[in-house]
């Protein structure tokens, strides 16, 4: 089954990323992505935090294909296990 689109969870400004969940069947699917990873996307510099989560809605296509593609090559990290973008996750045209 493929993953579908779960629900934004916000900005975590102590860890730089964005938290975010993908749904396998009726199983919710933990997800970060770095901000880092963010803005290599766009090619910027540093977006300011009170626009991540705009920057992540433009973003969220891209970060949810690459965490689709995580989960069925089952690259989970973390306790409980979940799915972890970083910039490293979207080069080479990811």
């Amino acid at each position: 089954m493929a993953l579908t689109r779960g629900s934004f969870g916000g900005y975590e400004f102590d860890r730089m990323v964005v938290l975010f969940s993908m749904i396998d069947g009726e199983k919710e699917i933990s997800c970060a992505v770095s901000t880092s990873a963010m803005d290599d996307m766009e090619k910027t510099e540093r977006t300011k935090p009170d626009q991540r989560e705009v920057q992540f809605m433009r973003l969220r296509d891209q970060i949810e294909k690459r965490a689709a593609e995580k989960f069925t090559a089952r690259e989970f990290e973390g306790t409980p296990p979940g799915i972890i973008l970083r910039s490293l996750d979207f080069r080479n045209g990811r």
